[in-house]
């Protein structure tokens, strides 16, 4: 097999290429089912060009996920700090599980599943680029309002993670399991309630 040399002006696009083609193969095929030459062929590129950029099917699938949760964790915007935790919250819960519920994000958790006991850097790299990134962005949210006054916790990563597990509870499981919809409705209403247990929990006590 020749190896192609890279080009350096067409890197970016190539790659991008590259990883959209995979994206497509992922998800038609899940991991044990797709396959390089199938990956080189829908991306429209030859398998020499394919190796040049990834060595394997797993770092192939390990760039995607970083690839994919970046472009997700780039969307996640706070509004601007007015101090009222709760529509900070709110807001931030219901942009997290709109993206959580995407059929495509979906559907490569289930891959991730499915592939983590055979290898387990892929769930590693999904953790890592997902929830856990998501976690610190909130708990760094969180310490700020903990310095205002405004909540009382111990530990922002731990707070962060409650909250966004509250803000899943039901609405994230049941799209996993293709048992519920995420209308914008039930995303709403999870992330209102989780809002109100949080801010029960942490919400700092009213000075006597």
């Amino acid at each position: 097999m020749t190896v192609e040399t890279r080009a350096p002006e067409a890197d970016s696009a190539k790659r991008r290429q590259v990883l959209d083609g995979a994206r497509r193969v992922f998800l038609a095929d899940g991991f044990d089912g797709a396959s390089m030459n199938d990956i080189a062929r829908v991306a429209g590129v030859s398998k020499g060009t394919l190796y040049v950029y990834f060595n394997s099917k797993e770092e192939l699938f390990e760039a995607l996920i970083r690839e994919d949760r970046k472009q997700q964790a780039e969307r996640i915007v706070f509004p601007a700090d007015d101090g009222d935790p709760r529509l900070a919250l709110a807001s931030f819960g219901r942009q997290l599980i709109a993206l959580m519920t995407q059929p495509e994000l979906i559907a490569q958790v289930r891959i991730v599943i499915a592939a983590t006991a055979k290898f387990p850097s892929l769930g590693r790299v999904f953790y890592e680029s997902g929830p856990r990134y998501g976690e610190i962005k909130l708990a760094e949210r969180l310490e700020v309002w903990r310095a205002q006054g405004l909540l009382q916790f111990t530990d922002g990563r731990l707070a962060a993670r409650q909250f966004i597990d509250l803000c899943k509870s039901g609405v994230f499981h049941g799209c996993l399991f293709g048992v519920a919809a995420a209308t914008p409705e039930a995303i709403a209403e999870s992330v209102d309630a989780a809002v109100e247990v949080f801010v029960r929990a942490y919400g700092a006590a009213a000075p006597a």
